[in-house]
Formats: structure tokens, sequence, C-alpha cells
């Protein structure tokens, strides 16, 4: 079955002060976030990988830059949070797992030919890097049997490293997970519908650590200023 891929672009990304959606924003290689992206997924997954991006604000632009890829539209784009944008792209999706990833997000092309076991084997997966904890990331901590446990921006105590926003849901697990994506508020993040799948559907996700590759979330100027260290 083709890899199904989501990259969620419909925020208006005002905190890094660009006219154009963030995923537009030109790296000093001359590609934008978006289109690194891009170069990535087929370099993992091969050129007929099926690519849906979730749009929004300024959503022409997008629809431009990449006339080739399929579109989702989250009318409510300046009113919901990443939870219902994927909640969208889950429900258009065709049976199977599916790849999703933020739209602000460089990092190193080793990221998916490292997920492409898991994806092989269906094995719901979140990428995580355990250098860093911050405080106003996504964390993740785990259960005994090493999936993950807890995934939020508001663990306390005993966060063992930072959400990358590069997951994955397989086809047996994407029915719970669309059900706790309909429950959670429009302003919560994706990630509270993992917490709540697995808390009661027992889904069982696995950390896939890529701590020693780079992974840059550009929300400031200075994230995408530390990006193209890298590009």
């Amino acid at each position: 079955m083709t890899t199904q891929v989501v990259i969620l672009a419909a925020g208006m990304g005002s905190r890094l002060g660009r006219s154009l959606p963030k995923p537009l924003t030109e790296l000093n290689d001359g590609r934008t976030i978006m289109q690194q992206q891009f170069d990535n997924i087929h370099q993992a997954f091969g050129k007929n990988v099926k690519v849906t991006i979730v749009v929004g604000y300024k959503l022409e632009h997008i629809i431009e830059a990449f006339p080739d890829a399929n579109f989702v539209y989250n009318e409510q784009y300046d009113q919901t949070n990443t939870s219902k944008s994927l909640l969208r792209a889950l429900k258009a999706s065709s049976n199977g797992g599916v790849l999703w990833m933020n739209g602000d997000v460089v990092f190193d092309p080793s990221a998916l030919e490292r997920a492409t076991a898991l994806v092989a084997r269906d094995q719901s997966f979140v990428t995580v890097n355990t250098s860093k904890v911050s405080d106003e990331e996504v964390k993740y901590t785990t259960s005994a049997e090493g999936y993950i446990k807890e995934l939020s921006k508001t663990i306390k105590t005993g966060a063992l490293g930072e959400a990358v926003g590069i997951n994955y849901i397989s086809r047996d697990d994407k029915a719970a997970f669309i059900r706790q994506l309909q429950r959670v508020d429009d302003q919560d993040y994706f990630e509270r519908g993992l917490e709540l799948a697995i808390e009661n559907d027992s889904l069982l996700i696995e950390p896939m650590d890529i701590s020693d590759l780079y992974a840059v979330e550009v929300d400031f100027a200075e994230d995408l200023e530390r990006a193209n260290l890298f590009v």
C-alpha cells in the first residue's frame, strides 16, 4: 500500500512574523521549509508517496507552490489548533496508516529513513529528541514497557525528552485516534488526542529516538537561524 503522508500547514504562524504561510519560509539553501520536507519524504518513501497538505491561512500560496499534492481545507484555521487540522486529514485518508508532520519542521533526511522500518511493520510512533527538555515544548514520558505514556507541554516531572513533530498512526490505531481527536478542545494540539487514545484505548505508541539527528521546529526567528545551520 502506498504510504500516506500529511503535512499540517493551516496555521497563521504569526510568531515568525512573515507575510506568507510559515512553511513557505525560504532556507539558506534556496528551498522552502516545506520543499525540504517534500525532498525528505521522497528520499525515504519514493516519488509515488501520497502527500496531503492541510491548508488554511493564505492557502492559495501553498497550493500554487505544490500543485501535485492533495489538499484538505481547515476553514477554521484561525480558531482551531493542530488537533482539528489532523482530524480533517485522517478522516479524508484512505485505508492504512498515516505519517504526519508539522509544516514548520526542518529535519535531517535520515529521520524519515529511520522511520521506514516502523512504517513497514505498521507500528504507531512519535519521533522524539532526548537531548533537551524545554518547558515550552511538547514533552513525553514512557510506561514500564517503553511505550509513550504522557505527551504534552504540561508534564512537570519525569520528562524524558521532546516530541519532534513527526509521527505515525497505524491502520489499526487510526479509528481510535480519530475518535479522541473529535473529543479534544478546538485549541488542543494533536498530542492530546494521542494521550487520550493511549489512556482510553490502550494504544501502544513507540518513541522513535532521533536525538543524533537535527530537527528544528521553526516558531521564531532564532529557530530559523538555527535551522539554517544544518541545511
